[in-house]
């Protein structure tokens, strides 16, 4: 398991602290004890050998030295990259079998929502109750600072991209997608692996906003840093 730097201000311990109410992704089976490297020997062959042939099209090496997920909430899409040499390229899209919320960020914890914005992958998690899962680092820095702007200190925490076909508040992808995910991360390294989650996709529509929900002031500035992160990964037939 990784280890956080004992860093935070006090303001983002609390947050952090609150945040352990959001536990439903978090959940681990009864057997609990398979390891990583478990996973790698019992399910990687399988999940490499449904993958790697993705990546012999788009003409990039496995594992890859970089690769990023783009969540695409309205679309319902995750959508794969690597990076070859110096550009992106789309190797494959899965379809996101549940994601609860509305169009909008997560601002604080139980409201169901899935985040929005630039995360990476903290932890692989071989023992999700949702077959395997990899938790993302919400709130990040730019949720932490928008919530000292709003004085809101309970975000919520623990969300996870997972197997199955049921969340809250987290991205579930189905077994398969999340066992050629994990073994591709876990390969590729979590310090490699970046996940955009976007309200739909910026890079051909602006943002669809829903009439049902009131949105924060700071809204326009997130989704143009994710729109300026998307514009990278555009080589991809449609795009």
């Amino acid at each position: 398991m990784r280890v956080v730097a004992l860093s935070l201000s006090l303001a983002a311990f609390t947050v952090f602290a609150v945040g352990r109410a959001d536990a439903s992704c978090q959940s681990h089976r009864p057997d609990a004890g398979r390891t990583v490297s478990d996973v790698l020997k019992t399910i990687g062959p399988r999940a490499e050998a449904r993958l790697k042939p993705d990546f012999a099209k788009a003409g990039v090496a496995y594992p890859p030295r970089q690769i990023a997920l783009i969540g695409l909430k309205d679309e319902m899409e995750l959508e794969l990259w690597a990076k070859d040499n110096a550009r992106w390229v789309h190797i494959h899209t899965y379809g996101i079998l549940a994601a609860s919320g509305l169009t909008g960020p997560k601002e604080k914890v139980g409201d169901y929502q899935v985040p929005e914005g630039i995360y990476h992958i903290t932890e692989l998690n071989p023992n999700s109750r949702f077959h395997l899962s990899m938790k993302i680092d919400y709130p990040n820095d730019f949720d932490l600072e928008k919530a000292r702007e709003d004085n809101r200190t309970r975000l919520g925490g623990n969300i996870f991209i997972h197997g199955k076909a049921k969340s809250v508040g987290c991205i579930a992808i189905g077994d398969k997608a999340i066992e050629e995910l994990f073994v591709l991360v876990a390969k590729t390294g979590i310090d490699n692996t970046t996940v955009v989650i976007a309200p739909n996709d910026l890079r051909r529509w602006k943002p669809w906003l829903n009439a049902a929900r009131q949105y924060p002031p700071w809204l326009p500035e997130l989704y143009n840093s994710i729109r300026q992160e998307l514009a990278q990964f555009t080589e991809k037939p449609g795009v």
